[in-house]
């Protein structure tokens, strides 16, 4: 382990009353800057990125083209692809990063690594925390249903990576640095508990519920930041939904994905998956927008897929078998 990462600080408040003398750099996406533009009126903008895609070759085109513009700090205002984005320019750039995010969607605004898409896989590349985040609940109540508490599914992997982490053990297949660790998988289950339990409240866009949500995420994180690996919540369901959106092609949402992967996952592992389908029910996260028959064909391709990237094992490498 090189480092523990920390948490960023945050401040709960309305988007409207942020006031930002030094030059931003705005990192956003269409949606995401029209629904809130209105209330950042306190930025002084001085350059701006829109990210599509989550890839270096992309990131570092947008970074030359703005690359003689002067700025002092960069805003993040979105969703996860532009946290992700942010996080890569302000380690190149060396600049302080403040998030705004639009919708509790995933746990990126928090984490010290962006997620890329490279050769059909996502993989993770150390980029840094952002200094600051800004969580203007009553934005967050008002953004999409389907997007507004989907960073649940992160928390909620909890429930089918930790089992996978607990196998490889019980396997002896975790690698050196990954070793399964009583503690922190206990650690893990009541963070799971916790998510379950304020779900209904966060779908709805209670902000208690949302702040909650908002607290899982952090512990989630910064568990994984202690023992330096995403073996308590990432595992086979991630790797689904990293295969199936190879083989769709991108488009749908992160909790899109990971979503119906917990429940499909859980089912292969014999899990009790009803708490699950009723907590991703009551934050909205659509359950059928991956067709049956891709479905059908990325279980099909899993096992391969995992050895292929290498990926940590979990039940996914035993499918077929």
């Amino acid at each position: 382990m090189k480092k523990i990462w920390n948490l960023p600080n945050v401040t709960f408040m309305p988007f409207a009353y942020i006031e930002e003398p030094r030059e931003v750099l705005l990192v956003t996406s269409t949606p995401a800057w029209n629904a809130v533009k209105a209330s950042l009126c306190g930025l002084n903008i001085t350059a701006t990125i829109e990210v599509t895609e989550a890839n270096t070759t992309h990131w570092d085109n947008l970074q030359s083209s703005i690359e003689n513009r002067k700025s002092e700090i960069i805003y993040a205002v979105g969703g996860g692809l532009t946290a992700d984005a942010a996080k890569f320019f302000a380690a190149k750039m060396n600049l302080p990063l403040v998030v705004l995010p639009t919708a509790l969607s995933v746990d990126a605004f928090i984490t010290a690594a962006s997620g890329i898409r490279r050769d059909g896989c996502v993989y993770y590349i150390e980029t840094k925390v952002p200094e600051r985040i800004i969580l203007d609940l009553d934005t967050i109540t008002n953004a999409p249903a389907s997007i507004r508490a989907a960073g649940i599914t992160d928390v909620m992997s909890i429930a089918t990576g930790a089992w996978d982490w607990k196998f490889a053990h019980e396997q002896g297949r975790n690698p050196a640095g990954m070793e399964f660790i009583p503690w922190v998988y206990d650690n893990a289950q009541s963070i799971l508990s916790g998510v379950l339990d304020c779900a209904e409240a966060a779908g709805r866009g209670d902000k208690d519920g949302l702040k909650t949500l908002y607290d899982c995420l952090a512990l989630e994180v910064q568990l994984c930041n202690q023992v330096g690996h995403s073996r308590p919540e990432e595992g086979s369901e991630h790797y689904f939904a990293y295969a199936v959106e190879n083989e769709m092609g991108h488009g749908l949402p992160h909790g899109d994905l990971v979503g119906p992967a917990i429940l499909l996952i859980a089912k292969l592992q014999g899990q009790d998956t009803a708490p699950l389908e009723k907590a991703l029910k009551a934050c909205n996260v659509p359950l059928d927008n991956i067709p049956q028959d891709m479905i059908d064909r990325t279980l099909k391709i899993l096992p391969e897929y995992c050895r292929r990237h290498n990926l940590a094992f979990g039940i996914a490498h035993t499918l077929g078998n």
